[in-house]
């Protein structure tokens, strides 16, 4: 009989439990549990509501063990967030988002300390004001005493696995999303957090992707009646999992892990920090095998995403096809926005901020739904172009193709935008790219699958990509320039 391993994959916005198995040929994905992501604003901080994720993981469980059991149990999550636990095990609080205000100022804070270059130069790590290393920073600085309480910082996968087991350990690809990770040693850069007054202590070990935490604890599986199975520490980034799902047979290829965030980079097999990757703000994380996700985080379809739920909250019941179409009916390049600028990243009326950004850079104000739209899917595509041509400058390598994974793929315009704005051919798929991913790494761990390579000629014939090729790239070209002017 083949293993069966049950995954959870979080996303900022929902959390799925899938059950996959492999037949020998091809794998097969079966999705038994969905549930919301729902942060919760209280006293003005916002939060991740865990207990009640946690609630579901245990939900999960439950409903794969009825579903017939399973050999092992994987988790991924976003990065840079985590909860502290005390000295007798207890979580202190529930952990903050990302998106929380808190960090607001906190690099210039860093860089009084550790200068910027510096500390690129020892983490590798691309700069946004929600890194772990400035959530900590801002402990360390106006809330010690939570700190002085707290005994391990857990990651958001690595505290559920911590939860399940008893073991509070750190995955490897998770731990380089931080900012406090030496990307050359591949252990915590312990300098760095010396000089920030960040205790030791707080630091659990580091483990591989592919290795375990433990097995389910005793009183997980007498509450839910499940086995007493490993829980496996696979990618438990959500990124780092969905790249071990690109279908590539090629070692150099490029990917846009598209979802909430567009993730847009390579596979490496070690870090590049030099000048040119500080100058275009590159990032080195963590992947599978310790290579290194060599890439650029980019605001994605959270700005289209959020867009909607000011409409939908202004009264207008409109779908993302409503939306896809609105902007095809409008004028092209006619505005542009840069999807990183600081003022997309708070929940809030996206289209105002569209419209404010347009303003002040002296554009054309866009004034309606499929405007504002159209402006958003041209100006994503147009800053895949731009990380395009900054990784394959900081590499010397050339990228023909595309390979986009993840649910935005499902966004057919976009796909075809990516191809225009590129001038580069887009294969598209798979959809469910980081379960895939975590999928996969479990059963490797379970020597179902051999490695890594395996893994992905398996991902490659179990999945039906879809193509798109260049229409319209000399459109493109002429708009690129204006749209270069507002990075």
């Amino acid at each position: 009989m083949s293993k069966r391993v049950l995954a959870f994959d979080f996303g900022a916005s929902s959390g799925r439990a899938i059950l996959g198995t492999y037949d020998g040929e091809k794998l097969h994905l079966e999705e038994i549990h969905r549930f919301t992501n729902d942060p919760v604003d209280v006293c003005g901080v916002f939060h991740w509501d865990v207990l009640r994720l946690f609630h579901e993981i245990k939900q999960g469980i439950t409903k794969a063990v009825h579903a017939g059991g399973f050999d092992a149990i994987g988790i991924d999550t976003w990065g840079v967030d985590f909860g502290l636990i005390d000295k007798k095990g207890r979580l202190l609080n529930n952990p903050v988002h990302y998106r929380d205000t808190r960090t607001v100022g906190m690099m210039e804070r860093v860089f009084e300390v550790i200068p910027k270059d510096r500390l690129y130069e020892r983490t590798g790590i691309q700069f946004v004001p929600y890194n772990s290393i400035f959530q900590l920073a801002y402990l360390k600085m106006f809330e010690p005493e939570v700190l002085d309480m707290a005994d391990k910082v857990l990651l958001i996968p690595d505290l559920f696995a911590y939860l399940l087991t008893g073991e509070a350990k750190a995955e490897y690809s998770v731990v380089s999303t931080t900012q406090c990770l030496d990307p050359y040693t591949g252990d915590w850069a312990y300098d760095v957090l010396d000089e920030l007054g960040l205790p030791r202590r707080l630091f659990p070990p580091i483990i591989d992707a592919g290795s375990t935490y433990g097995m389910l604890s005793d009183a997980i599986c007498e509450e839910l009646g499940a086995p007493k199975v490993p829980v496996v520490a696979v990618c438990t980034h959500d990124t780092a999992s969905a790249v071990v799902a690109v279908p590539s047979n090629e070692k150099d290829f490029i990917y846009i892990s598209c979802g909430t965030w567009s993730l847009f980079g390579t596979e490496l097999d070690a870090p590049v920090i030099n000048e040119t990757s500080f100058n275009f703000n590159v990032t080195n994380e963590g992947g599978y095998n310790r290579t290194t996700r060599f890439l650029k985080n980019i605001m994605g379809l959270w700005l289209i995403q959020e867009s909607r739920r000011q409409w939908i909250r202004e009264g207008y019941d409109v779908s993302y096809a409503d939306l896809e179409r609105e902007a095809l009916e409008v004028e092209p390049f006619k505005c542009f926005i840069n999807p990183d600028d600081d003022s997309f990243v708070s929940p809030g009326n996206l289209p105002r901020r569209v419209q404010e950004f347009c303003e002040r850079t002296g554009q054309y104000v866009p004034q309606t739904r499929g405007e504002i739209m159209r402006c958003i899917y041209e100006s994503l595509a147009m800053k895949y172009r731009y990380t395009h041509y900054a990784v394959s400058a900081v590499t010397g390598l050339t990228y023909n193709t595309i390979h986009m994974i993840g649910g935005g793929t499902k966004d057919r315009l976009l796909c075809q935008m990516a191809a225009d704005a590129c001038n580069v051919n887009v294969i598209a798929g798979p959809i469910e790219a980081t379960a895939t991913g975590n999928i996969a790494v479990q059963l490797i761990a379970l020597g179902e699958i051999d490695d890594l390579a395996q893994a992905r000629q398996v991902i490659a014939a179990s999945e039906q990509p879809k193509f798109y090729k260049p229409e319209n790239a000399a459109a493109y070209d002429e708009a690129y320039t204006r749209f270069e002017k507002l990075l």
